[in-house]
């Protein structure tokens, strides 16, 4: 909308303030985004998914979001309680800050000048999401939630970083066993769980932290950020097991309020927390914690378990 392209000229603190205060801070283009299967591409009896393209892989997000609904219905009016929703909107956070586009200076994906669309394999945080949206997405479809779809989904690959990836059911059981399992059994209970959203957000973010270890060892390789962007998003990686242990409810008013502090710019070779200027008070403290946080994690030797109420 006029509003929101106006808003990324905004100091990043009136951002803030607006993302806030506004009801219904919805990730960018997402009323444009259908929220079934048949906004995909279909084509000789099979349905394209390209993740490599934010529309597609936002609409991944929307679909389960709409698949769950009923099974979530009790946790908020209008599906806002659905537990689902800190996926879509993290997605729609880094498309916004400029972390889903190509660093390395090769292409123009992920630009207002090229494709802004674009989602890059050479990006270190659209590698990591990968494995938090496609792979969500597939534990759905293993669950069985499409059963009744007449056609065959399938997953594009990329066209670089092919074997960082998976696309089928089978081909990521095989991959990534263990997430896929995690990811299977959060859709075969959350129908079963309804009203218990504490229960239903263990096994979420059991699959989450899965999908983050998961990733970490395929992603590391995309070095095109700064050092201190760098080392937020391992920070911020390492912290999700300390933001899962809490059993934080990832709806969409409680992490449209969480994310609101989160960086609201790529950090750049000189940003040094907790005295960036053009970053809010805020910004720069969480900055700083998520690094005391990674630490603590390093020293303990990551030994932060989920354990269910």
């Amino acid at each position: 909308t006029p509003i929101l392209a106006q808003l990324h000229w905004h100091p990043i603190t009136q951002r803030i303030q607006f993302k806030i205060l506004v009801v219904g801070d919805y990730p960018p283009l997402w009323h444009n985004i259908s929220e079934s299967l048949d906004g995909f591409v279909s084509h000789h009896n099979k349905t394209l998914i390209n993740p490599w393209n934010y529309l597609d892989r936002m609409g991944m997000y929307k679909v389960l979001l709409t698949v769950t609904a009923e099974s979530m219905e009790n946790l908020g009016p209008d599906n806002t309680g659905n537990l689902l929703w800190g996926l879509p909107l993290q997605h729609g956070w880094q498309l916004e800050t400029g972390r889903l586009a190509d660093l390395s200076g090769t292409s123009s994906c992920g630009y207002q000048s090229g494709d802004p669309l674009c989602i890059s394999t050479k990006s270190w945080w659209s590698c990591m999401n990968y494995y938090l949206s496609t792979i969500p997405f597939l534990g759905a479809v293993d669950a069985g939630f499409f059963e009744e779809w007449p056609f065959e989904i399938e997953i594009q690959s990329p066209e670089e970083h092919v074997d960082d990836f998976c696309y089928g059911t089978a081909d990521c059981h095989t991959f990534i066993p263990e997430v896929m399992i995690k990811w299977r059994t959060v859709f075969e209970v959350a129908p079963t769980l309804s009203p218990k959203e504490d229960i239903i957000s263990y096994y979420l973010w059991t699959a989450h932290v899965a999908s983050i270890e998961g990733a970490l060892s395929k992603c590391s390789e995309r070095c095109y950020m700064s050092a201190p962007e760098a080392r937020f998003g391992i920070s911020w990686s390492n912290a999700v097991e300390f933001i899962a242990a809490t059993h934080f409810l990832t709806n969409f008013k409680d992490t449209n309020i969480f994310q609101a502090y989160l960086p609201q710019r790529m950090l750049l070779a000189s940003d040094e927390g907790p005295t960036i200027p053009d970053l809010s008070e805020e910004e720069n403290r969480v900055l700083v914690t998520l690094n005391l946080l990674n630490e603590v994690n390093t020293i303990t030797g990551r030994q932060i378990y989920l354990k269910p109420d």
